[in-house]
């Protein structure tokens, strides 16, 4: 989820829906909305020539789309053979049930309460349906549940709401903490560093072929946003409320609930380090 437009000096991405990378397929939610973007992206990933594909993120339940991306696996030949989650907010997870339903998968997720089947997700986790490599990585701070997954033959990451195509996203305190998405930022910036990692694949928005200069932005942004929530409360901005409209002044207000909940989170991480 998102609560920014495209902003200066953001790197731009491509386009939405269909191939993305020699093994990654976008097929695009009809969700559109401030928060979602241009809806979620549900993500069709597969080895080549393998007849078994992985889907991230069946997206909200809607019958149509669910359909939609399961005739999508069968044009490109390859039959559903597990489904993944990166987090549990509805617009990614709640057609997870009826998605397993309709393919007869499993649903492996890191809260418990989304799984159907008896296997989660957790940090040195590796996915090898059909020969696919996608390893789990943590990265919490979206939400305490949010996962990313590496595809090293792709040199591609899938990020969820941790990094946007487009856009920042909100920290959805109190379930999302500052600390550990920043956290989560240098780690996936440490696979760009480390392991080649050079597209974005994110839950909303366009596909990112920067993804070093996609995560520096974000660190950048954020520590931006939050010396400004810091000036705010110093000169007596003291509610979550009245940040707000200090510190997002130029944000669409629909969204200002969203950008509350960051604020309430970046104020929580200034007064645990004693800045405020």
């Amino acid at each position: 989820m998102t609560f920014a437009g495209s902003l200066p000096g953001q790197p731009r991405g491509g386009a939405i829906g269909g191939p993305a990378t020699a093994r990654a397929m976008c097929v695009l939610a009809p969700n559109p909305s401030p928060m979602t973007l241009d809806g979620t992206n549900t993500w069709i990933v597969a080895e080549p020539d393998s007849d078994l594909a992985v889907v991230i993120d069946p997206g909200p339940l809607d019958e149509s789309h669910l359909r939609a991306v399961v005739a999508s696996a069968e044009r490109a030949g390859k039959r559903v053979g597990l489904t993944l989650l990166t987090h549990g907010h509805p617009d990614h997870a709640e057609g997870a049930a009826r998605f397993a339903e309709l393919t007869r998968t499993p649903v492996r997720a890191l809260d418990p309460t989304l799984r159907l089947g008896d296997e989660g997700l957790g940090e040195g986790d590796v996915i090898t349906t059909g020969g696919l490599e996608l390893r789990v990585v943590p990265t919490p701070g979206h939400t305490a549940d949010s996962l990313s997954f590496h595809l090293p033959a792709d040199a591609a990451v899938l990020t969820g709401d941790t990094v946007l195509g487009r856009g920042t996203t909100m920290v959805a305190h109190p379930d999302g903490r500052l600390g550990e998405y920043l956290d989560s930022l240098r780690r996936l910036r440490s696979l760009t560093v480390d392991d080649g990692v050079d597209t974005v694949l994110p839950g909303h928005g366009p596909v990112l072929a920067d993804a070093r200069g996609a995560i520096e932005y974000y660190l950048a942004h954020r520590a931006s946003r939050l010396a400004q929530v810091e000036t705010a409360v110093e000169q007596g901005h003291r509610t979550a409320s009245e940040v707000v409209a200090h510190v997002y002044a130029e944000v669409d207000r629909s969204l200002w609930p969203a950008a509350e909940l960051s604020v309430r989170a970046q104020l929580e991480y200034l007064r645990e380090h004693g800045l405020i």
